[in-house]
């Protein structure tokens, strides 16, 4: 599915999915990224959400987000997980949808797109 978005639309894929580089300023200094990242149809990465997407929100200091959280009463659905990339934890809101928060570090995701080719310009 990524390589036929790739081919097809000009996606930047890589493993997780596309990258949506985003820029802001009469410059046009990036600022950030977004990641839309298909998933197999019988996939359980959703669980214990029953929807058949999750949402992903980038956040600053995500230990501290996760303390307060608790303190909420939200349910944190797994520990925060660190990658080269940033670091991770789920969480459910009142609806029952399973949301990903992510504190990313930019330098190491950046260089996961730069390995792919990309129809796209800047």
């Amino acid at each position: 599915m990524r390589e036929w978005y790739k081919d097809h639309l000009g996606l930047n894929t890589n493993e997780y999915g596309a990258v949506f580089e985003w820029y802001q300023g009469a410059d046009n200094s990036k600022k950030g990224f977004s990641q839309w990242s298909p998933f197999n149809e019988k996939t359980k990465y959703f669980q214990p959400s029953e929807k058949d997407f999750m949402i992903n929100y980038r956040v600053e200091n995500l230990e501290k987000l996760v303390e307060e959280l608790k303190k909420e009463n939200v349910t944190i659905v797994d520990k925060i997980e660190s990658y080269e990339y940033g670091k991770f934890v789920h969480i459910m809101d009142m609806e029952g949808n399973k949301i990903e928060l992510w504190e990313p570090n930019d330098i190491e995701y950046e260089k996961l797109g730069q390995s792919m080719g990309s129809k796209t310009t800047k």
